[in-house]
């Protein structure tokens, strides 16, 4: 593994805008030296833009207080192959974290376009700029992080979910999409020497989520009295994992490219590598559901004497869903020394309190 000191370094952050993306940049401006953070989103509608707005004004801020790093900010899109190379040619970014993609796994079976503009050409886009990076004897790209998904293990039965297992099962467009961005990379890696890594995030949550995630959804339609429905009835579970444990487990692997080597037939060993970043400890999404209820009650944002049990109903599973996620994370254990580890109760509350206060009310 090569050791990368992030100090001084510049980092191409993609959907920087978003959840994962916007919670990264704030955690790289608050605690690293010297640091030039390139962000790049389209601010595209799936889901509130006021929300993405807000969370690049946080930014912008933490950026104003840490006068010795800097934040510089490009609304356009990962499909737009001119901007790409704009940004790689100006900035030459010593590490790359892609992170910008269609999300949603229902969306993928009404509107596949968006996947394939975002997901397969996007990320080729990318690709080809780190590939480009080299040219004329340039040090190029040190790192490539992309984001990958526990959607890939598909409907695997065996559990823990390891990084190892095949999958080669997918159940949604989103999942198979994810899983060409491995295949991609892993060729690029092997035939460019690009020292690349994918990281399959498992059900991440937190303040200032995504919307169409199941616990802010929830609680959008509790707050305006409406029913939730609960999927395969509530037979479900997954594998929580809270955002800052995601964002540390992002920085680490960041500073950690896999190894070039020269294999037997003189072309590069694919420094290449793949790593899970879950909780490791399922949740049943009844259990899920009473907790967020509880922290909703205590933050404010509903009334003590709600009735859940009458905004509450239980559904057949949907197409594209799985009845569980698990995650092996021993590899991230070995390799980097952390595990997440932030209980459901905890992380809940944090986006609960911070539902009242965004929301006001």
């Amino acid at each position: 593994m090569q050791k990368t000191d992030l100090t001084g370094k510049t980092v191409f952050v993609t959907g920087s805008a978003g959840f994962i993306g916007s919670a990264l940049v704030l955690e790289l401006l608050g605690t690293q030296k010297d640091i030039r953070i390139v962000g790049l989103d389209n601010i595209n509608d799936y889901y509130d833009v006021s929300l993405k707005q807000w969370r690049l004004q946080k930014i912008q801020q933490c950026a104003a207080q840490h006068k010795d790093s800097s934040y510089i900010f490009y609304q356009g899109d990962l499909a737009d192959k001119a901007l790409i190379d704009r940004i790689f040619a100006e900035h030459q970014p010593d590490i790359v974290v892609n992170l910008a993609a269609q999300a949603g796994v229902r969306y993928s079976i009404t509107n596949p376009d968006a996947y394939i503009q975002s997901n397969i050409i996007g990320f080729y886009n990318i690709l080809e700029a780190c590939r480009h990076s080299y040219d004329n004897g340039a040090p190029g790209v040190a790192h490539l992080v992309y984001a990958s998904s526990s959607s890939v293990y598909g409907a695997n039965k065996k559990v823990p979910y390891s990084t190892e297992d095949k999958v080669d099962n997918p159940v949604s467009l989103y999942a198979a999409t994810k899983k060409s961005n491995e295949l991609l990379a892993h060729a690029y890696a092997k035939l460019y020497n690009i020292p690349c890594t994918g990281l399959r995030f498992f059900t991440v949550y937190g303040p200032a989520g995504r919307p169409d995630m199941a616990y802010f959804g929830f609680t959008d339609k509790l707050v305006r009295g409406e029913t939730i429905r609960i999927f395969n009835y509530g037979n479900c579970k997954r594998d929580f994992t809270y955002i800052d444990d995601i964002v540390e487990g992002i920085k680490r692997v960041m500073q950690g490219a896999p190894e070039q080597n020269k294999g037997e037939d003189g072309l590069p060993v694919p420094p290449y590598a793949i790593y899970n970043i879950g909780n490791s400890d399922p949740d049943n999404l009844l259990d899920f559901v009473d907790i967020l209820q509880q922290e909703l009650i205590r933050a404010g944002v509903l009334p003590s004497d709600y009735d859940f049990e009458a905004h509450k109903e239980l559904m057949a599973m949907q197409p594209g869903d799985v009845p569980m996620t698990f995650a092996d994370t021993q590899a991230l254990e070995r390799d980097f020394g952390f595990k997440p580890h932030t209980p459901l109760r905890e992380g809940l509350r944090r986006f609960a309190e911070w539902y009242q206060a965004f929301y006001k009310i």
